[in-house]
């Protein structure tokens, strides 16, 4: 099986992981190379700065579409700074959470904010 090595300084073109969209270029890219069955290595190199809504969409969103255990077995992270590693562990916690049952986290969401 290949590996698919996607470098996201040079995706978003800057330290700066911070914008949903540029997430969500990763996120295209990262669920491609899922479909063809291959692994993706997403290197955070060069990246100093990243939000909870990149990370969103650009990891939270597979847990939409691939089961835990495929994302474990192909999708290994490397090069991310230390609050970076801890910011994509609560997305991930949150992710299994809300795409497990969306219906019941949308009506939480919504009672917490009425």
């Amino acid at each position: 099986m290949d590996n698919v090595v996607i470098n996201v300084f040079n995706i978003v073109g800057s330290p700066f992981s911070v914008e949903a969209g540029d997430g969500q270029k990763v996120f295209d890219l990262i669920h491609k190379a899922f479909r063809e069955k291959k692994k993706v290595v997403l290197s955070f190199l060069n990246v100093e700065i990243l939000t909870t809504a990149f990370l969103n969409s650009a990891v939270g969103q597979l847990y939409k579409d691939f089961s835990e255990a495929e994302i474990k077995q192909n999708l290994e992270v490397k090069d991310i700074t230390q609050p970076g590693a801890v910011a994509l562990k609560r997305v991930v916690d949150t992710a299994k959470l809300y795409y497990k049952n969306p219906d019941a986290m949308e009506k939480s969401i919504n009672a917490l904010l009425d």
